[in-house]
């Protein structure tokens, strides 16, 4: 009998989903506030708010399970839900990942090291906790905050009126970090079945463009040890959670050591590699998780590189034209600062893979790709 999967949200990550749960045999419904999200196109939608109790009973009443493909939908309505069909990463995993102090605090407890932290309500805590934490530091909103929105980077005394008035000026709670001059980001895409199984796929490194990513590649050139200890940290965290499905955990190393920036709880943009250069996607291993099906193998084929696609589209015959390029159009409309698409170079390994790289950074007219292969160490 074929299943049927519901995702709270319409985006690029459930449109994903819903192409990977084809092979498999599975229905996805979805639910977005918007009419025209871009899941729309390729699975069943119910345009209704995250809040609208009779839409989601309807929802309830037509799926198997149930998952949501970003981290903003209302804990409150997962729980609702949860009532009435199992729900994937369960409610609270969703709830503590939301604020970012619940998470820092999270990490710091199982033995994560974090930038320094400090929660900030009032004008008074952000004086408190920038003569503890030093600048320069970055002020965030605690809830909400994606792809660089809802923080301030604060340089000098004069940016804290500034940052303050900027988000919010105490109408939301915030938190200040300490500012970590890492010497690379790097994320573990994870994935844990219903039955407490850990896998992950190799460790990927990240580039970032006005605070949204831009470049992921993997593998990378790592100690054995490094490598571990991201393992061992996501499985703690999955542990603690009772995660189920896929999740990233984004990392700094910091003069050998790594720090835990935050989570993702869903399937991530630096795991859209995984599609082609691995031999379970991120996207199918997530459906099997939720659906209680055997994990997949999380090996790379290779090396591969995601390349972002922001604000609009490059031109697709000429991007057709670089060996190893794989195209995904997310089917929305141009606009500044959205990810519209992305194209995943995959070779045989790190080498080939760097001169692919250069290859797209001209023919993309994207130069801050080339610098960054360089950064590999070839």
């Amino acid at each position: 009998m074929m299943r049927t999967v519901g995702i709270l949200g319409g985006g690029q990550l459930a449109r994903m989903l819903a192409m990977a749960a084809v092979p498999l045999g599975v229905r996805v419904l979805v639910l977005d506030t918007s009419g025209d999200a871009c899941a729309g196109e390729v699975a069943t939608l119910i345009e209704a708010d995250y809040t609208d109790e009779a839409a989601l009973a309807e929802f309830a009443d037509l799926v198997d399970v149930v998952t949501f493909d970003f981290e903003n939908v209302p804990a409150s309505s997962a729980e609702w839900l949860a009532q009435r069909v199992p729900v994937f990463p369960n409610p609270g995993a969703l709830a503590t990942v939301q604020d970012r102090l619940s998470e820092k605090t999270l990490f710091s407890d199982l033995g994560l090291a974090t930038p320094e932290f400090a929660a900030v309500d009032t004008r008074e805590d952000l004086e408190a906790a920038v003569a503890r934490i030093g600048l320069p530091a970055v002020l965030k909103t605690r809830r909400l905050g994606y792809d660089g929105k809802g923080q301030a980077r604060l340089r000098q005394a004069a940016d804290l009126d500034i940052g303050w008035q900027a988000l919010g000026a105490g109408r939301v709670p915030l938190i200040l970090e300490a500012f970590v001059p890492f010497q690379r980001e790097l994320s573990v895409v994870a994935v844990r079945s219903r039955e407490g199984e850990l896998r992950t796929w190799p460790l990927t490194r990240n580039w970032h463009e006005n605070g949204i990513l831009s470049l992921s590649v993997s593998p990378i050139p790592v100690d054995d040890d490094l490598a571990d200890q991201a393992t061992r940290f996501a499985r703690r965290v999955a542990e603690r959670l009772d995660y189920v499905g896929v999740f990233a955990l984004e990392l700094f190393e910091h003069d050998g050591r790594l720090l835990g920036n935050e989570m993702a709880p869903r399937v991530h943009n630096s795991g859209h590699w995984t599609i082609e250069g691995a031999h379970s996607s991120q996207f199918e291993n997530h459906l099997r998780a939720v659906l209680g099906l055997p994990l997949g193998d999380t090996a790379g084929r290779g090396a591969s590189a995601m390349l972002n696609f922001i604000g609009q589209l490059p031109d697709l015959a000429t991007a057709l034209t670089i060996p190893g390029l794989h195209w995904h159009d997310y089917g929305k409309q141009p606009r500044e600062g959205r990810k519209v698409g992305h194209a995943t170079l995959c070779t045989q390994d790190l080498r080939s893979l760097h001169r692919r790289l250069g290859e797209a950074a001209s023919a993309f007219a994207h130069p801050a790709w080339a610098p960054a292969a360089t950064e590999l160490g070839l």
